[in-house]
């Protein structure tokens, strides 16, 4: 039984051992038509290939490994493209940024969120090689996989042209949105939650330190610490509502400010 590949022509496989899905009937794109719409003509087809394959088209049931190898290496090496990237364009478009503030804007830049939109607006989705379980499971539309995708095509792109047109790509695609990239808008605890995430971090370690006034009215003071950073203190008149504060506050030493 044969198995329309989006990259290679066909792929043979075994329905009784084999576990790859079928990359979308018939209508899926050519490789000339993913080129034209990444916008580079790759010299070597297999980094294409790498790009758009999920890991979990890349083991068999028995646990034996494919020849085919999955994109994991590529988007290990195209998240650091990216974050350059972005970091060259946030440098040039703000230019009275401090570091702090710059980080957290970039943070919103190269969010699973964004690339997985990305992914979508490029229709990626089509053109992913995975295990019958994942399409079955919603791969095609999982905005982990999608996100991990774009980055992994990053990478090839790099791996095959060099610099230019993987800066070319990601600024097409990432400049729009350089000029919206605010400070987060969710709520303190999970904006730095997400900045501790984003940086391999411990989470971030609220402590009551006292809790005053009468008990009908009381008011926490909470502190809170992240990686390497002093830790800061807030009040308010809810343990939640002291955590939100101290988080609103280490949020602002983050970037640079004063609240």
């Amino acid at each position: 039984m044969a198995v329309l590949d989006p990259v290679r022509s066909v792929v043979q496989y075994d329905p009784l051992t084999d576990d790859i899905a079928p990359a979308m009937p018939v209508v899926e794109p050519a490789p000339d038509d993913i080129e034209a719409i990444l916008g580079h003509r790759f010299r070597d087809r297999q980094l294409l290939h790498e790009a758009l394959t999920h890991a979990s088209a890349v083991r068999r049931p028995t646990g034996r490994r494919r020849e085919r190898r999955s994109n994991e290496r590529l988007e290990f090496l195209g998240d650091r493209v990216l974050g350059l990237v972005a970091a060259h364009m946030l440098i040039e478009h703000f230019r009275n940024d401090s570091e702090g503030t710059l980080a957290l804007r970039q943070d919103g830049l190269v969010r699973r969120e964004t690339l997985a939109t990305i992914a979508q607006k490029l229709g990626v989705g089509r053109w992913l090689v995975v295990a019958k379980s994942e399409e079955d499971g919603g791969g095609r539309d999982n905005p982990a996989i999608l996100a991990d995708t774009v980055e992994a095509l990053i990478g090839a792109i790099y791996l095959d042209g060099g610099w230019s047109p993987a800066e070319a790509f990601v600024r097409r695609h990432w400049q729009p949105l350089v000029a919206s990239a605010g400070l987060p808008s969710r709520d303190p605890k999970t904006a730095l939650q997400e900045w501790a995430q984003a940086r391999a971090a411990d989470r971030p370690i609220y402590t009551v330190i006292s809790t005053e006034g009468p008990p009908h009215a009381p008011t926490f003071v909470v502190s809170v610490s992240v990686t390497d950073r002093a830790a800061v203190a807030a009040s308010g008149h809810s343990k939640r509502a002291a955590e939100q504060a101290a988080a609103r506050l280490m949020l602002d030493q983050l970037a640079g400010t004063q609240s």
